[in-house]
């Protein structure tokens, strides 16, 4: 089945694996017959400081890129994101565009006397391809894979993303140019499948 398929490069370099990984999604699913398009977040004009949170009416005062951003969240049946894992989280730029873009009205909505928002991206699913200079058991024996955790219950999930998956490729430091062609076949078929 043909899908609008949103790719976003989360890493503030385009020079990346994840950006390599990013194209591989793309190559299975548009010979699977999604329409893909992409969003490189280094391109973008917009402060990644949500500044006053959501206390004042500047948190809706979205730059142009934003704006587009959105529409184009709103288009896609589904995300695919890589990024790199850095200090146990996405980098900077990812994190801040979240902020963002993730805003009440868009993302979610609070009604009076409901203790949970309304959920105002269901129907849309995502994939985060997450590239680390960790070993992946450590990532997820030691560390638990808290990253994870955290994006699926208390971001994505909380907006309405539904499944929310993870690809983990490490560690990249150590990685060989098979395991690096072996993983972009992976992303391919995954792309293919369109999950």
């Amino acid at each position: 089945m043909a899908r609008n398929i949103l790719l976003i490069l989360g890493h503030p370099s385009e020079n990346s694996f994840c950006k390599a990984l990013l194209e591989a999604y793309q190559n299975g699913a548009e010979r699977a017959g999604a329409t893909c398009r992409t969003l490189y977040l280094s391109k973008l004009k917009f402060d990644v400081n949500l500044s006053d949170g959501y206390k004042t009416g500047n948190a809706l005062e979205l730059e142009e890129d934003l704006v587009a951003s959105q529409q184009l969240i709103q288009w896609a049946d589904h995300v695919v994101m890589a990024y790199p894992n850095w200090w146990g989280f996405m980098p900077a730029i990812a994190k801040g565009f979240i902020d963002r873009l993730f805003l009440p009205g868009f993302a979610f909505k609070h009604h009076s006397g409901k203790i949970f928002p309304e959920k105002l991206l269901t129907g849309k699913s995502i994939r985060l391809l997450v590239t680390m200079d960790t070993p992946t058991w450590w990532f997820y024996l030691i560390y638990r894979a808290s990253q994870y955790q955290i994006l699926k219950r208390i971001v994505f999930g909380y907006v309405g993303f539904d499944p929310i998956r993870f690809s983990t490729f490490g560690f990249i430091r150590k990685s060989t140019d098979r395991q690096r062609s072996n993983w972009l076949q992976k992303v391919e078929e995954l792309g293919e499948q369109a999950r």
